[in-house]
């Protein structure tokens, strides 16, 4: 594998790989492969997600976080280390930072439909009764990039030289987050902490986060060289960026690469931004330990072993989200 250096986030398309030639399909995990050992994200089309869906999602978003923050909270449970329902401006901070980042958010988690047992582990969604359209469009956007995921997930199987499906069932009924977030404006910039940003640099936890175009500029990721590159919302793509449980299962063969999101000019900063990744999880005890042909002499093991569940659980902790007790 190249060592090279993207100066821009490369283009897929999945129809390559869901319906293209055996040479289109092997390209397609060949590129991927090479994105992902190297810059950890691309962008991909033709991956099932409409245009008018997709709108109608943020039309229903911004209805949402428009309403008085009196009306939010009542959708925030702190029970529930915000894996369901809303998360009030600032409580969210990256691993190694205690200021907040300068975001709400609304989680809507899996909602399982056959007599699996794991359906126990997962709360409940909470539905804001102000918008009676939001949760018919959040679940089928869900179950849409849930989907998506599934094909990028076996396309990255292959590549790590396992059987296609080798995903299909640590991922059925997995523990995915679809996130709505409102990067909220600041009409007096004096008033936040000096290091307050819109999402400070970070991993992310899952195993891979499908992104739908965010409403304005600001996504950008580390290159191995320590350069930021830019990531502008293509029309008509999804990026797709590898997390920090594909990293650990592959002993860092696949990057989970360090981005974030930075505050616009001072001027700008009074002009909301809006985002929405689907962070794909695996079920909760699916066994992160590092497969056998990512270990290598020039490769030792990295991690310790943990499964899916436990290290949800320390990141949530490491992000502010829930206590140590």
């Amino acid at each position: 594998m190249s060592d090279k250096l993207f100066d821009e986030i490369p283009s897929l398309d999945l129809m390559h790989f869901t319906n293209g030639t055996s040479e289109q399909k092997r390209k397609f995990v060949e590129d991927l492969g090479e994105a992902y050992s190297n810059i950890g994200f691309v962008t991909i089309k033709n991956h099932g997600l409409t245009d008018v869906l997709s709108g109608k999602l943020y039309k229903a978003t911004k209805d949402f976080f428009g309403l008085e923050d009196t009306i939010k909270k009542r959708y925030e449970d702190p029970i529930l280390a915000g894996q369901r329902g809303y998360t009030g401006k600032g409580k969210e901070h990256a691993k190694g930072r205690t200021t907040g980042d300068l975001k709400e958010f609304y989680h809507i988690g899996q909602e399982v439909t056959d007599e699996d047992p794991i359906k126990k582990e997962y709360p409940d969604n909470i539905w804001p009764k102000e918008l009676p359209e939001f949760k018919e469009i959040s679940l089928e956007v869900y179950k849409t990039l849930e989907n998506t995921g599934k094909q990028v997930l076996r396309a990255i199987a292959l590549f790590l030289n396992l059987e296609e499906d080798y995903f299909d069932d640590k991922v059925h009924n997995g523990n995915s987050i679809l996130r709505p977030i409102h990067y909220f404006p600041i009409q007096d910039p004096s008033q936040v902490p000096d290091d307050a940003v819109r999402a400070a640099e970070h991993g992310d936890i899952n195993l891979i986060t499908l992104l739908m175009g965010a409403s304005a500029d600001g996504l950008q990721v580390l290159r191995k060289d320590g350069k930021w590159i830019p990531i502008t919302a293509v029309p008509g793509h999804l990026v797709v960026n590898v997390g920090d449980m594909i990293e650990r299962l592959t002993n860092d063969r696949l990057k989970s690469t360090i981005h974030r999101v930075v505050n616009p000019a001072k001027e700008e900063m009074k002009t909301a931004r809006y985002s929405i990744p689907f962070f794909m999880h695996p079920r909760s005890e699916m066994d992160l330990s590092a497969l056998d042909n990512c270990i290598t002499t020039e490769n030792p093991k990295k991690y310790q072993d943990i499964t899916a569940g436990e290290f949800l659980n320390e990141r949530l902790i490491e992000l502010g989200l829930k206590s140590k007790d």
